[in-house]
Parts: structure tokens; C-alpha cells; sequence
């Protein structure tokens, strides 16, 4: 590592940005209806209700992210979980810099639209 004369300062980034990104970037995959929610065990300790369907990890600057979705039918769920898990990790490489660990995804359900009569 190297140092410079100049005074630099420090960036931090709060874990909320990198759920933020993530969030934003799986909502934008064709065949993602929306986010489950999902309670955590500090919600259900503290009873603060369910989190947004995202579980982010930062271990020695590695991101490592869960993401719990609800698919719409008619779309293949491995090709849309392969497109979260691309476009987020790039999302986050791009966006803060910071390696990506595994974005494991966790299809919860299937969005059936209503049946018209």
C-alpha cells in the first residue's frame, strides 16, 4: 500500500446505499414483480416488521447479498435469477467499487395475474 503526501480523506458506505443499489437493480429485471419481505431475526426480536427482500453482507470488502423476490409468470426462473445475480454484482462494482461476493437469490413466489371472466 502507498501513501501520499497529501491528505486524503476516508469514504464509508452505508449498507443501506448497497441495499439501495440492489433493490433499484433487481426491480429493473424484466420478470421481477416485486421484493418478498422477509423478517430478520433482529425484526422479529425488536418487532419492527419485515425488512425490504434484500439481505446484505460486507466481510473484509467482499458484498455478499441475498435477495428474496417474486417472480411474474410466464418468465424462466433461472434466466431471471442469472440476470439479478449479473446486474447487481456490476451494480455494485460499478457504482462503490467494492467486490461481490455470491448474490444468492430466493424466488418466494409466483405474481399470477387476476383471471379474466
Amino acid at each position: 500500500m502507498t501513501s501520499s503526501s497529501s491528505k486524503s480523506g476516508k469514504t464509508t458506505i452505508a449498507p443501506e446505499v448497497l441495499v439501495s443499489i440492489a433493490k433499484l437493480t433487481a426491480l429493473s429485471v424484466d420478470g421481477v414483480s416485486r421484493l418478498a419481505s422477509i423478517h430478520t431475526e433482529v425484526d422479529r426480536f425488536f418487532k419492527r416488521g419485515v425488512s425490504e427482500g434484500i439481505k446484505i453482507n460486507v466481510e473484509d470488502g467482499t458484498v455478499y447479498a441475498d435477495i428474496y423476490v417474486i417472480l411474474n409468470r410466464d418468465y424462466n426462473i433461472r434466466d431471471v435469477s442469472h440476470t439479478i445475480q449479473n446486474k447487481v454484482s456490476r451494480a455494485i462494482s460499478e457504482m462503490v467499487g467494492m467486490d461481490v461476493g455470491k448474490i444468492n437469490i430466493h424466488v418466494e413466489d409466483i405474481e399470477l395475474s387476476k383471471i379474466e371472466s
